[in-house]
């Protein structure tokens, strides 16, 4: 049994819940959040690297100290560029993002979880909102399948009005129970915490640069899909 659902539409499957109003105080400090929160992990693993060193100059010590800093300086730097598109400016007021750099750091970016990639959305410069709406996708796509899976990225129209389509698949592949809500800038309370504030932050995007988001489940698969829509008056 399948499940559609748009961002629109969650109010009023449940509770419409309170809209999630954050000061720019607020913003900055969650994003902040939110890119320490993927580089602590690697840059703990670099220190713990060079501790080693300093406790044992052995070959087999130094050997191992030596991987774990060169795959873990990898994983920080893969994750800070990243960011640096999906959450960053991305150039100034009005730029395009080239969708096959896109392509080039979400697969740097997931190259060390258990999924396979594939994107095979066409390469154009399209206006860096929308790209970062993508990018986004993405990162919730990879949450919906913990299991590990593949994702598949295709995009359709042109880069004035593309159609983003992100699938995922892999055991048991499930959507967070709150992830509609906030993809519609509400929550139980109004409020938003680190936790959740990748998702909030996707329907905010979407919103901003008038696309449409759309989630269906199955037993399977979890398809995502961006679509112009009515602008943003926000």
């Amino acid at each position: 049994m399948s499940q559609t659902t748009t961002t629109e539409t969650k109010a009023a499957e449940t509770h419409e819940g309170k809209t999630i109003e954050l000061t720019s105080l607020d913003l900055a400090a969650l994003l902040c959040s939110r890119v320490c929160h993927d580089a602590v992990g690697p840059v703990g693993a670099i220190v713990n690297g060079l501790e080693l060193l300093d406790e044992d100059d052995s070959e087999e010590t130094r050997a191992l100290a030596l991987d774990l800093i060169r795959k873990s300086s990898r994983q920080a730097s893969a994750r800070l560029q990243f960011a640096r598109i999906a959450f960053g400016a991305a150039g100034s007021a009005g730029s395009s993002v080239d969708t096959g750099y896109a392509q080039q750091l979400t697969t740097q970016f997931l190259q060390d979880e258990k999924v396979t990639l594939n994107w095979t959305a066409p390469r154009l410069f399209v206006e860096k909102n929308r790209v970062k709406l993508l990018m986004n996708l993405v990162v919730i796509a990879l949450t919906t399948i913990p299991l590990g899976g593949t994702i598949d990225v295709t995009m359709d129209g042109d880069a004035e009005n593309p159609v983003f389509s992100v699938l995922a698949k892999g055991p048991k592949p499930r959507l967070g129970q709150h992830v509609l809500e906030l993809l519609a800038g509400r929550s139980e309370t109004g409020a938003v915490d680190a936790h959740g504030f990748q998702v909030f932050y996707t329907g905010a995007i979407a919103r901003a640069c008038g696309m449409v988001v759309t989630i269906d489940l199955d037993e399977t698969e979890v398809r995502i899909k961006a679509a112009p829509g009515e602008t943003s008056t926000t």
